[in-house]
């Protein structure tokens, strides 16, 4: 997958400007060429439905995508928000991630198109992600969702802002998500830990610069000295983490991240909220989207499901409120 992704070219971000780095391969093209090399069709899985729609918020519109499984409505709602960095991609390039949750949870999916920096900096990010979610809690029946179970999902900065949301909603004291699921999570500014000296010299999928460059462009020429929980979670007190929805985290060995989501797992825990954390041998930052042509993909894939599940049938994983 990796040498496929390779062939394609694509340019170190850090080495180009935004406009640039968003008409560069990605990862979803990497998918298809390894698919196209074995043989085997690379269109999305035709039994989950798709619609791409706006999602009408106060003086402005977001693109979603709608992702329905197919069986009897309503069904357990989750927002999910793409990767990135905060500043390329879209649900079209995490279609994959979106399109399994969606078929193995039985949940409709909601995948939101959130405003990207530079042209539009934090909190832009935040705040369509909760808006969004609040939308979905407030608009479930148009989804055929069951308005009691919600979620929130992301992939990498995605789930930055999944977090956030929980984090945001219980600061104002709203409906809290009913479950966390965070697939790498990008939490920090901080490149010093272990696996960011060890995973991020360029080695695997994005380095060290390259995370310099995502907050720059998110955070501003500051960005080193923000400390503002809501942009870097893994700066939230205990105090702002207690009652916080449970959670699953997904890692990857060779992923220069690993250590921000384990890091943010022993806050949850310490904070008393349940949490998971799943680390996969030999995958890079990702991989999670990679089912079609990396087994241990499908199968993080395929936890994330039997995490959500398990949640919406429980009393404590699904319509959590800010007093729980």
């Amino acid at each position: 997958m990796l040498d496929a992704f390779q062939s394609l070219k694509p340019k170190p971000l850090h080495t180009v400007t935004p406009a640039e780095a968003r008409k560069g391969p990605t990862f979803a093209d990497g998918v298809k060429k390894v698919l196209a090399a074995q043989g085997k069709p690379a269109q999305p899985d035709a039994t989950v439905m798709t619609e791409d729609r706006a999602m009408q918020l106060a003086g402005r519109s977001l693109p979603i995508r709608v992702y329905t499984p197919q069986g009897t409505s309503p069904r357990p709602l989750i927002v999910y928000f793409h990767g990135g960095g905060f500043v390329v991609a879209d649900k079209t390039v995490y279609d994959a991630g979106a399109r399994a949750l969606a078929k193995d949870a039985g949940a409709v999916v909601v995948s939101v198109d959130y405003r990207l920096a530079p042209e539009h900096p934090y909190p832009a990010s935040l705040e369509d992600a909760v808006a969004s979610f609040r939308y979905v809690v407030e608009h479930a029946a148009e989804f055929h969702g069951n308005p009691a179970q919600i979620a929130v999902a992301g992939e990498s900065a995605g789930a930055n802002l999944a977090t956030a949301v929980a984090l945001r909603q219980k600061q104002d004291s709203q409906r809290l998500p009913g479950f966390q699921l965070l697939v790498y999570p990008f939490l920090s500014t901080d490149v010093s830990t272990p696996s960011h000296v060890k995973n991020g010299q360029g080695n695997y999928v994005i380095g060290n610069q390259d995370i310099a460059w995502f907050w720059k462009h998110e955070l501003g020429s500051g960005w080193k000295t923000v400390k503002d929980p809501l942009a870097l979670p893994i700066l939230a007190t205990q105090d702002q983490l207690t009652g916080l929805p449970p959670a699953l985290i997904i890692t990857g060995a060779l992923d220069p991240l690993k250590d921000d989501g384990s890091t943010y797992a022993a806050h949850l825990k310490a904070a008393g909220v349940k949490t998971e954390l799943k680390n996969y041998d030999a995958v890079t930052h990702e991989f999670y989207g990679m089912g079609a042509v990396v087994d241990t993909a499908r199968q993080a894939e395929k936890d994330a499901a039997t995490a959500l599940q398990r949640a919406f049938a429980s009393d404590r994983g699904v319509g959590g409120s800010s007093g729980q």
